[in-house]
């Protein structure tokens, strides 16, 4: 319809244009004189430029009348979805969100939901945290999502470094939430979301999730576990090559769940990997009580002793080799870059500085003097 509309003003357009021409042509040139020929010249300019400016005026106002049709009009999904699931990061530029949301089957022109961001003067005020887009929405729908969001809509955040025992509990709390999971066991829960021999633990991304009123808390999951597999995806292919001891993406994933445990700063995440990376190398044990703790499950008091330690069992990295059988928590995403693009180190030890960081020594005597140094009391010594 724009387009027939903009067709008929251009034919117009043109046709007064040249008539003018003509006309001009025809006139003989006068004297310096006004004549009444040059008074009907000047005011068949005049008519001309407010033909013209009408004429833009109408043109803007279809313009925009057939915008704002467009922004209220539901958006196609590809592939005829009935959702789609949409992760924003923090820092994320107005772009990028729109280019991701195409990407992920929303059938809508870049251009023109860039620039209704833009011309809306909310593009600062976009949310992080992970989105579903069911049908029936449309583009200023998903702004208004994006950045005040739905009322409609609770949400639930699942906090990075939290067990699968956490998530449940947190999924069992929402008062706005239907409860499908109440009474299955893990392995029960995995078979309803379509993968019964994948382990629960760690394989759902930690991140808020919103989610309409009575939604079952298997959807909830399900996005959530959809989130990780991307996430995992993405980081096992762009690891650092000649990685060894990571041969797949769940050990990939295992590690990431140790680190995130381990890490207390930022800043030492990539040494933390470094250390467990060059025990794998050497078949060295890893020796890390996040490990244990998380095998003595709900019977752990607080209190890791040194016969916790000795005693084996599955995910005791102190009496067996290599990466325990599961995940032992939700890593973050930056847990998962860590584990595979570790420090270049020589570091096999690390120790807790009481400040959230960490000592890390090459060999057992200096990680000796920095137990000492940082963790021994007087009378330990």
């Amino acid at each position: 319809m724009m387009l027939k509309v903009n067709s008929f003003f251009v034919k117009a357009f043109r046709s007064s244009f040249f008539l003018d021409m003509k006309l001009d042509h025809k006139r003989k040139p006068n004297s310096s004189k006004p004549t009444k020929s040059s008074k009907s010249s000047k005011n068949s300019q005049r008519g001309y430029l407010l033909n013209l400016f009408l004429i833009g005026l109408l043109v803007g106002c279809v313009v925009m009348a057939s915008l704002a049709f467009w922004a209220q009009s539901p958006v196609e999904h590809q592939n005829n979805k009935t959702s789609i699931d949409l992760d924003i990061e923090p820092g994320q530029s107005v772009r990028q969100i729109v280019a991701q949301s195409v990407h992920e089957g929303f059938l809508v022109n870049e251009e023109l939901l860039y620039l209704l961001f833009k011309f809306s003067g909310v593009s600062r005020e976009i949310k992080a945290g992970s989105y579903e887009l069911g049908l029936q929405v449309s583009p200023w729908d998903f702004v208004q999502k994006l950045t005040r969001g739905d009322e409609t809509l609770k949400s639930i955040t699942f906090i990075e470094g939290w067990n699968f025992r956490q998530v449940r509990a947190a999924l069992n709390k929402a008062p706005d939430i239907k409860h499908d999971t109440l009474g299955l066991s893990d392995e029960e829960i995995m078979s309803r979301l379509g993968v019964p021999n994948v382990p629960a633990e760690g394989h759902f991304f930690p991140d808020t999730y919103t989610f309409g009123h009575n939604s079952s808390d298997l959807k909830v999951l399900a996005r959530a576990y959809k989130s990780m597999n991307k996430r995992l995806a993405q980081a096992w292919d762009q690891q650092e090559p000649n990685l060894k001891g990571i041969p797949d993406p769940e050990s990939a994933l295992i590690l990431a769940s140790i680190i995130e445990k381990e890490t207390g700063q930022a800043k030492d995440r990539e040494m933390i990997s470094s250390v467990f990376h060059n025990r794998l190398a050497i078949n060295m044990p890893l020796q890390t009580d996040p490990t244990v703790i998380y095998g003595l499950g709900e019977g752990f008091n607080g209190n890791l002793t040194k016969q916790d330690l000795k005693t084996d069992h599955s995910w005791n990295t102190y009496t067996r080799l290599g990466l325990p059988p599961t995940a032992i928590c939700m890593p973050g995403k930056m847990a998962l870059f860590a584990a595979l693009h570790p420090a270049k180190s020589q570091a096999l030890y690390f120790v807790a500085k009481g400040d959230g960081s960490s000592q890390f020594s090459d060999t057992l005597q200096a990680h000796n003097a920095a137990v000492d140094r940082y963790q021994r009391t007087p009378h330990d010594k």
